[in-house]
C-alpha cells in the first residue's frame, strides 16, 4: 500500500514536472534563443516584403514623374483662323495675301527660355517643304499675330530660298501644313542664314516641350 502511494506520487511529480518544462519551453521559445531562430529565419521574408514595398514606393514616384512630364509638355499651339486637322483659309496661303495666321501660344513651360516655331509641308514632292522658321521667340509670347513676326524673334531661311512666311502653295492636291511649337531652356546662337537642319541640331538637348497645329490646303 505504501509502496503504491509512492509510486503515485512519483507520477504527479513527473507530470508536473513535464509541465512546468513544457511551460518553460515555450516561454523560451518566444523569447531566447529558439526566438531568436526563429526571428532569424522570418528574415528574409521581411526583406521580401521590405524590397517590395521599396518597388511599389518607386513605381509611384514614376508615375508622380510621368504625370508631372505630361504636365510639363501641355503646351498648346492653336489658331482662331482654322481648327486642327482643317483646311487652311485661302487668305494665308500663296492663292491669297500669304500672310501667316494668327497664332495662339498657351501653357507654356515655367523654364522655357525661347521658343522655336518652324512650319514645313511634309506631303510636298521629294523632301519636305519649310515654310517658315523663326526662332529665339520670347517665352512670355502667348500670341503671333497675323502677318507679323515676334518682336526680338529672328526668321531663317526657307525652301523658297527667302527669310520670312511662305504660305501653303502645292502643285496639286491636299497637302498637310504643320506649325510646329518647340520650347527651349536656352536661346539659340545661330546666323539669319540657318535652314531647319541647323536650328534642329542647335535644339538638341535642350527641347522641354513641344506642340503642334496642323492645316491642310489643295489645289486641283
Amino acid at each position: 500500500m505504501e509502496f503504491s502511494r509512492k509510486k503515485g506520487f512519483g507520477l504527479i511529480s513527473l507530470l508536473i514536472s513535464i509541465a512546468i518544462i513544457a511551460a518553460l519551453g515555450a516561454l523560451f521559445f518566444r523569447n531566447g534563443k529558439f526566438g531568436i531562430i526563429y526571428k532569424q529565419r522570418t528574415a528574409p521574408e521581411d526583406a521580401k516584403n521590405a524590397l517590395e514595398e521599396a518597388e511599389q514606393l518607386k513605381q509611384a514616384l514614376e508615375n508622380k514623374n510621368s504625370l508631372l512630364d505630361m504636365k510639363s509638355n501641355s503646351m498648346n499651339i492653336s489658331s482662331p483662323a482654322f481648327e486642327n486637322a482643317m483646311p487652311i483659309p485661302a487668305e494665308f496661303t500663296c492663292d491669297g495675301e500669304n500672310k501667316n495666321p494668327l497664332l495662339v501660344i498657351s501653357d507654356t513651360h515655367p523654364d522655357t527660355k525661347s521658343l522655336v516655331l518652324i512650319m514645313d509641308d511634309p506631303d510636298a514632292p521629294g523632301n519636305t517643304w519649310v515654310h517658315w522658321t523663326v526662332w529665339n521667340i520670347s517665352p512670355d509670347t502667348r500670341e503671333i499675330a497675323a502677318d507679323s513676326v515676334p518682336e526680338g524673334a529672328l526668321q531663317g531661311k526657307t525652301s523658297f530660298g527667302k527669310s520670312g512666311y511662305g504660305g501653303p502653295c502645292p502643285h496639286k492636291g491636299r497637302h498637310r501644313y504643320f506649325f510646329k511649337l518647340y520650347a527651349l531652356d536656352t536661346v539659340l546662337n545661330i546666323p539669319l542664314t540657318s535652314e531647319t537642319a541647323d536650328i534642329e541640331r542647335a535644339m538638341e538637348g535642350h527641347i522641354i516641350a513641344d506642340a503642334k497645329l496642323m492645316g491642310t490646303y489643295s489645289r486641283d
